[in-house]
């Protein structure tokens, strides 16, 4: 594997211990920060920590550590510091009207003969947007009810 090394300019230390030090940020965040700050090479210490010896001081793993200080180093602090939005896109299968029909469904008593609702719904008892765009879901999908 490679070692990557962090060293960080003056004001990058100066954000991140503002990061730590005060106000309200995500866990992440923080973490990932004082990841930073341990890693630094640059600064007067005469010892710095091993990463097995950061990555338990902050409860976290050494393969944790290891990514932070590849993505410093490969894509600097701001994307190193901030989630980054997912990427993936996925095309909603039901409406919000179906869905509040479906709920307030589920939470009505099961047909007779049912001891719960699962995804197999008897015709018609949606209406015809169980055709359009119910039986896009599969029943191994949602909680992995059994059919």
């Amino acid at each position: 594997m490679e070692h990557y090394k962090v060293t960080l300019s003056e004001p990058e230390r100066a954000e991140l211990q503002s990061i730590t030090g005060k106000g309200t940020h995500a866990a992440s965040k923080v973490i990932n920060a004082l990841i930073l700050l341990n890693c630094d090479q640059a600064g007067d210490r005469a010892e710095r920590p091993r990463t097995c010896d950061i990555a338990a001081m902050l409860c976290v793993s050494e393969r944790k550590v290891d990514r932070i200080k590849k993505k410093f180093a490969l894509e600097g602090l701001d994307l190193t510091l901030n989630r980054q939005p997912a990427k993936c896109a996925y095309d909603l299968l039901i409406d919000g009207r179906l869905e509040a029909q479906l709920l307030a469904l589920s939470c009505s008593a099961p047909s007779e003969g049912q001891a719960r609702w699962s995804l197999r719904l008897p015709d018609g008892l949606v209406g015809d947007q169980r055709k359009e765009g119910l039986d896009l879901v599969q029943p191994g999908a949602v909680g992995g009810d059994e059919v």
